[in-house]
């Protein structure tokens, strides 16, 4: 008989038991998605290394190239291009990166990721209006303040796992967000104003020109980039690959999980207070409301769309949630009901991301996904569907 008492084939979501085709069709073009991304990863895979270079020279040329108004016309008709490819794009794509080093390789929810943001941004304000420190020397100083802030995050925390780990990272965000509004040595809610521009760097002047700022942080995401690839290959990567996957038994193995998990927010921290410390020096004011929890959402997002632990994917998917809201801003109030819809029909078509590695879809199919229950609940599918399967043949 037909309807419900077929078989579902393939992945397909609870909602096959209220319209089974539907859930077919979505099913089938999930599978062919991902059959084409199999093939596409199978021949990245058996290319030349010649070949990989010659992408990643191309991709930074492209990059490189792309203030050019002749792409700007297209991809920003409405806002000023070298702006918005700065901020919030590479703002955002630098701690999308950062983030992906706590979410993507170790497994571990962050939603107060907008903290280390703060922190590296009030470092700069605090020290170069007050002291007149330079940006290059109190770059190093908010990078390090942020990473010794994950620190103390992290050693009363990271014995917690999923959402009870997910609901005291919120907290810290929001503790570092009011602090600074109650704390009038930094400010307070009139935040702090006329931060110095960085100094002159080969005859470039860094005043309100985006452009040099757009190539500061197109180098430090290429370095954060290469830092990215050689931890995860590292035996620190495995080990975080072993926790995300089963920190027990990652544990139980003689892997040091707390020692491993505490890197991580270091690192993610890290990168965050190094995006957070640039923005600073380009927008020369800051204050407590530019550090909301729902940019902390936003970059999650950024990450669980693109594909978490594939360091494409988290870029791609950083640069659809800053670029996509800006490019149809010409739809004015409706152009984020647009930007929902679209979001909402690559979750359910992709799960996984749109640019997942090989190993997080494999884990997302078995259900452990890692970010605690989250990941878990995202990568249900197959496992709904042979729920479905028992109870329709019942």
């Amino acid at each position: 008989m037909g309807g419900i008492d077929e078989k579902p084939r393939g992945d397909t979501a609870v909602t096959d038991r209220v319209n089974p085709r539907v859930g077919n069709l979505a099913a089938r073009v999930r599978r062919s998605v991902s059959d084409a991304s199999d093939v596409l990863w199978r021949r990245w895979e058996q290319a030349a290394r010649w070949q990989r270079w010659l992408v990643y020279l191309m991709l930074i040329g492209l990059a490189i190239v792309a203030p050019s108004p002749v792409i700007g016309s297209f991809m920003s008709p409405f806002t000023d291009w070298p702006s918005l490819l700065f901020n919030p794009i590479g703002v955002y794509v630098l701690l999308a990166l950062g983030l992906n080093v706590v979410v993507g390789y170790a497994g571990l929810l962050d939603l107060g990721y907008v903290a280390f943001f703060a922190i590296g941004a009030y470092t700069l304000a605090y020290f170069s209006t007050t002291y007149g420190w330079l940006f290059w020397p109190t770059l190093v100083v908010g990078v390090t303040l942020a990473a010794v802030s994950g620190v103390i995050l992290g050693a009363p925390t990271l014995r917690l796992r999923g959402d009870y780990l997910a609901i005291v990272t919120l907290g810290f965000g929001e503790i570092v967000r009011i602090t600074a509004v109650n704390t009038d040595e930094i400010g307070g809610a009139r935040g702090i104003t006329n931060i110095p521009h960085p100094p002159n760097l080969f005859g470039v002047q860094f005043l309100l020109d985006p452009l040099p700022y757009y190539y500061i942080i197109l180098s430090l995401i290429i370095l954060v980039i290469i830092f990215s690839i050689r931890l995860e290959r590292s035996r620190v990567g495995r080990a975080w690959a072993a926790i995300r996957e089963d920190e027990d038994a990652a544990e139980l193995m003689g892997v040091p999980t707390f020692r491993f998990k505490l890197l991580a927010f270091a690192t993610g921290a890290l990168v965050g207070g190094m995006a957070g410390v640039v923005f600073a020096g380009k927008v020369i004011f800051i204050e407590p409301n530019n550090f909301p929890f729902i940019l902390s959402a936003t970059i999650l997002a950024a990450v669980v769309l693109g594909g978490s632990g594939n360091i494409p994917g988290v870029i791609l998917g950083a640069f659809l949630i800053a670029w996509l809201p800006e490019r149809f801003r010409g739809l004015a109030e409706y152009r984020i009901l647009f930007f929902g819809a679209v979001l909402v029909a690559v979750m359910a078509l992709r799960p996984e991301g749109l640019l997942p590695s090989r190993r997080r879809r494999a884990e997302l199919r078995e259900g452990s996904g890692g970010m605690g229950r989250l990941g878990g609940e995202v990568g249900c599918a197959s496992a709904s569907s042979e729920v479905i399967s028992a109870e329709a043949r019942q």
